[in-house]
Formats: structure tokens, C-alpha cells, sequence
């Protein structure tokens, strides 16, 4: 996205703006055909009725306005069915505006003169709408009216230094915009610039904060494991809960900056509504034991078409606003099935939000604050990451609160699949199995997360084989666990590709990452290895192994039958 925009300012034309909020630059000039046609075209008959229709030549004007004002509801009509920069639109929609205005100033005498004003207002309204380049285009074809009105109107033959007045107005104004739209991009591409060296150095301040916080997590699982007394243990969770905290943060970051790099795309599918919620359930249930609060919820078996991915990231970010802003409270999750489709719901009973808020919670920093207010996680960007993927995914967000009385958030337009002919599981079942004598090879290029994700999997029963780097001595192996950045050019896709074509088979892979999902997934090319985005959890990567694990023991199950 911003490398379009990058390009599109280079080239003078408006770049729209990456949070969503487009402006239709297309729209807003048919709207602006729709406003003068009927405007001149009432001038015009005016003009024409005071003669009392004496004047062919009025009479004629007249009735190409009227016969031009379907046209231009035509083109208005054509805008909202396909949006969108087309470039023979646009050239047929200034052939049509400079041909009307043309015909009008040509043949209708001095009494037309002022019709003038629509060919400068639709001259400079090219250029401002759609770049430079429209502007210069504009002004040519501006001159060539002016010289067409001149040598069929005698009025204007006649009268040399108003038509000169007009053709140096017509050059000068369009001159003075042309300077100041270099200046004004010229700006546009510093901060564009400035605003993406904030996006690389969030993501990658984000990516290199995680992998020690993921090294902590890991750890402090390692030690939760050790015997520890009532009191150790109780440190060890609130160790456990802080890093919770920061993790969401991160990922916060690692979100928008993702966002702003333009890298994120929709990739539809088929899933279970109720897998998406049950893993947002899953992922905040720490959270909701640790604040008190109660997860009603109403199921459904309903399948829609979306990117789950992105869908899963909205609701969580919900439904960690409403463990933040609601805690000890009950918060009721569900679906409603309306005209337009899908909506998923959540309520909650917390203290609720002052109606002066509400326009500004989707604005990226802005937190509620009231005087005496404690202290709450997070900077800010939950909601705001929420308005920008729903926008991606055609989806509508809207919030209704109320002081006292609770918070409601509700994401619609999702289009309901009758009957899904596949249908994605977001994730694995989770068992309780073992994962004794598992043998599983580690790649990892940090030593610290190297040495916490071993001694983990260790604990676990697992048999580990441990290495830092992608010059590797391949062991025969049951599961793949591996980062994805790798050093010296090779990622984890590379690696797992090469595993597998010694070992002759698909082995099962877990990739965990500091990256965007959807970056480290394109780069995979396939959807059956799980993505685990660090800091991860241990429960979560426990869970995911056993799937595996599992899996792989029902294939060869299957082929002894065989």
C-alpha cells in the first residue's frame, strides 16, 4: 500500500490515506457535475425566459444542459457501482464537463459569459482532486474552450481585453495551485517518509523486545515447574501476569506498525464462528481468572467467509478492552443473524463510557481518563487497530455505552456460508495427552529462547535436539519447532523444506515468531503449520504439540491399517 502511495505522490496525484479513512476523490467531483449542471442549466433557462425564447441559440443551450444533467446523474451512478481511479472515466467525464461548457460559452453570447466560473471551477477542481498531472491536462483543455468560445462568439471577438483577462486568469490560477500542490507533496513525502521510518523501527523494536520477553515466559514456566512453596509460586504468577500484560503490548505494536506498512491483506475462507470465539476464549482465560471476570456465552453453528486470522485479532482486542475497562464483571459474547448478514456481539457490565468519548475511541492513543482515575494497560491502539482490519474486511464496527450501565460492541457485515464445503479449524483440538519421548528438533537462533524452549520441552517428556543456527546436523525427528528468522539468509520456511525432503516425509512444524502472521504464512506457503507469535505461551505451545503429535500417530494408525 504505501509503496502505491510512495508512487502516487512522485507522480502528483493524491495518495489516499492508509488508515481506511479514503476520501473518493471520483465521488466528490461527479457530486460537484451534479451541483453546477442544474445550477447553470437553471441560469440559463432564466436567461432564456427573459427573452422570451426569442434566441436559437439560447433555446439550444438550454436544452444541452437539460439533455447533460442525466449524464452527469449517469456518471454519478457509474462511481458508487464501481469505485475505484479509472482513467477513461475520468477522461470522459472532462471530455463531457469542457464539451457542455464549451457549446454554452460559444453560442450563447455575452449573456453565458459567466458560465466562465464552471470552466475554472472544474479546471481547478481536477487538478486538486487528482493530482498535477490532471491539473496541467485541464488547463490545455481550458485554453483550447477559451479559443473555441473566441472564434465562434463575436462578443468575445469583439471585446479583446476581457477574453485576454480570461485566458491570463485561466493560466495564473491553475499556475499558483500547480506550485503550491509540488509544496504540498513535497511535505506529503517527508512524512510519508518520516511515517514509515516510525513503522520500521516499531516493528522492529517490537520483534527484538519479544524475544527476551518470550525467553522469561518460557523460563518462568521452567520454574513453576521446580517445587516451589505457596509464596514462590504466587511470585512466579504475578511475574507470569506482568508478562502478559507486556506481550499484549507488543503485540499492539507489532499490529499497527504491520498496518502501516500497507503489508496486511484479507485472505478469505470459510470458519466456524464458533472457533474463532472459543479461541479468543481460550487466549484471555488467564486474563478473566486473574481480574474476576465471567465469560457468558451464546453458541452458534454458524459459518461465515472472512480472513480468521484477522477476524480473531478484532475480537480480541475487544474482549481485552472489556477485561481491562469491566473487570469483575460478566461479559456476554454472541451472534445476531440480520439482513445484511452476520454480527458478533460483546457485552459487558462494566462502570461504561461518557457519550463525550464515543467519537474518538477508534483514534489511534486515545484512552479514557477521568481525574482519579488507576492506571490501565495499554496505550491506546486496541480500537484503532480494530477500525483499520475491519475496514480491510468490509466489516463495520460500532460501540454504544452508556456510564453505568455497560459497553457494547458489535462487528457486522460478516457473510454467512449455508452450507461450507470446507471449513477451517482455527486451532487444533487440544488433549491432555503426553508428550513423552516426542523427538523434536529446535531451531533457534538466540540462545537464551533456545536454551528456555528446550529445557521446557524437556520438562514435558520431550526428546530435544537443540540447535542455533541454520547450518545444522538433521537428526531423525518426530516434530519441527523452529524460528523463523535463522540468520545467513534462511528462514524457517527454508528449513522445514529441507527437513523434510531428507526425511522423505512431511514432518509436522511449528513456526514461532516475532513477525507478522500473514508475512511469515505467505513465506510458508502452506496453511497446515501453525503460526505462534512470540511471546508465546506455554500452554499454547503445549497444546499445539500434542496436536501434532496426536495427528501424526492417527497417519500412522491409518497406513498399518492400510
Amino acid at each position: 500500500m504505501f509503496g502505491k502511495r510512495k508512487r502516487a505522490l512522485r507522480a502528483g496525484q493524491p495518495a489516499e490515506p492508509a488508515s481506511g479513512e479514503q476520501y473518493d476523490t471520483e465521488r466528490a467531483q461527479a457530486m460537484v457535475r451534479i451541483v453546477l449542471t442544474p445550477l447553470f442549466g437553471s441560469y440559463i433557462t432564466a436567461i432564456t425566459f427573459l427573452d422570451g425564447f426569442q434566441s436559437a441559440s439560447l433555446n439550444a443551450v438550454a436544452a444541452y444542459f437539460a439533455a447533460y444533467m442525466p449524464v452527469s446523474f449517469f456518471l454519478y451512478w457509474w462511481i458508487i457501482r464501481k469505485p475505484g481511479a479509472y482513467v477513461r472515466r475520468r477522461a470522459l467525464s472532462m471530455g463531457g464537463d469542457y464539451t457542455a461548457i464549451t457549446f454554452g460559452m460559444s453560442i450563447g453570447g455575452a449573456a453565458l459569459l459567466p458560465v466562465y466560473s464552471a470552466l475554472l471551477w472544474v479546471t481547478v477542481g481536477n487538478g486538486l482532486r487528482f493530482g498535477v498531472r490532471y491539473l496541467v491536462v485541464s488547463t490545455l483543455l481550458a485554453l483550447l474552450s477559451l479559443a473555441v468560445t473566441t472564434y465562434f462568439n463575436s462578443f468575445w471577438w469583439d471585446n479583446p481585453y476581457v477574453t485576454l483577462t480570461l485566458v491570463m486568469t485561466t493560466i495564473l490560477v491553475p499556475a499558483y495551485i500547480y506550485a503550491l500542490l509540488k509544496r504540498v507533496q513535497e511535505s506529503s513525502n517527508a512524512a510519508q517518509e518520516a511515517n514509515l521510518a516510525k513503522s520500521r523501527f516499531l516493528a522492529q523494536a517490537s520483534h527484538d523486545l519479544r524475544q527476551p520477553i518470550h525467553a522469561i515466559s518460557l523460563f518462568t514456566a521452567c520454574l513453576r515447574d521446580t517445587g516451589l512453596d505457596r509464596e514462590q509460586k504466587q511470585m512466579v504468577e504475578n511475574i507470569d501476569r506482568s508478562l502478559h500484560s507486556v506481550s499484549g503490548l507488543f503485540r499492539s505494536l507489532l499490529d499497527i506498525s504491520t498496518l502501516d506498512s500497507g503489508r496486511v491483506s484479507p485472505h478469505f475462507e470459510v470458519v466456524a464462528v464458533q472457533d474463532i470465539v472459543d479461541e479468543v476464549l481460550t487466549q484471555n482465560a488467564n486474563r478473566a481468572e486473574w481480574s474476576g471476570t465471567t465469560f457468558k456465552l451464546v453458541h452458534t453453528k454458524l459459518h461465515v467467509r472472512t480472513d480468521a486470522a484477522l477476524l480473531t485479532t478484532i475480537l480480541q482486542n475487544i474482549v481485552s478492552n472489556a477485561l481491562k475497562y469491566a473487570p469483575g464483571s460478566e461479559v456476554l459474547i454472541g451472534c445476531r443473524r440480520h439482513r445484511y448478514g452476520l454480527s458478533i456481539e460483546v457485552h459487558d457490565r462494566g462502570e461504561g463510557i461518557d457519550e463525550e468519548h464515543l467519537p474518538f475511541l477508534f483514534d489511534e492513543f486515545y484512552q479514557v481518563r477521568e481525574r482519579g482515575d488507576k492506571d490501565i494497560e495499554g496505550v491506546g491502539l486496541g480500537l484503532a487497530i480494530v477500525k483499520r482490519l475491519a475496514h480491510l474486511m468490509s466489516l463495520r464496527v460500532s460501540i454504544r455505552s452508556a456510564r453505568g450501565r455497560g459497553t457494547s460492541v458489535r462487528i457486522a457485515g460478516l457473510p454467512v456460508v449455508s452450507t461450507p464445503e470446507r471449513t477451517r479449524r482455527m486451532k487444533p483440538d487440544r488433549f491432555a495427552s503426553p508428550l513423552e519421548g516426542l523427538r523434536v528438533l529446535l531451531v533457534e537462533d538466540d540462545e537464551d529462547v533456545l536454551l528456555a524452549t528446550a529445557t521446557l520441552l524437556r520438562r514435558w517428556g520431550c526428546v530435544v535436539q537443540a540447535e542455533t543456527g541454520a547450518d545444522l546436523s538433521v537428526a531423525a525427528c518426530d516434530l519441527v519447532v523452529t524460528d523463523f528468522d535463522l540468520g545467513g539468509g534462511i528462514v524457517g520456511a527454508d528449513f522445514i523444506q529441507e527437513v523434510r525432503r531428507q526425511a522423505g516425509r512431511d514432518i509436522p512444524a511449528i513456526v514461532m515468531t516475532g513477525h507478522d502472521e500473514n508475512r511469515v504464512r505467505e513465506e510458508l506457503g502452506q496453511q497446515d503449520i501453525p503460526i505462534l507469535s512470540k511471546p508465546v505461551r506455554p500452554s499454547e505451545l503445549r497444546s499445539t504439540m500434542i496436536a501434532l503429535s496426536l495427528g501424526r500417530q492417527r497417519g500412522k494408525q491409518v497406513q498399518a491399517v492400510v
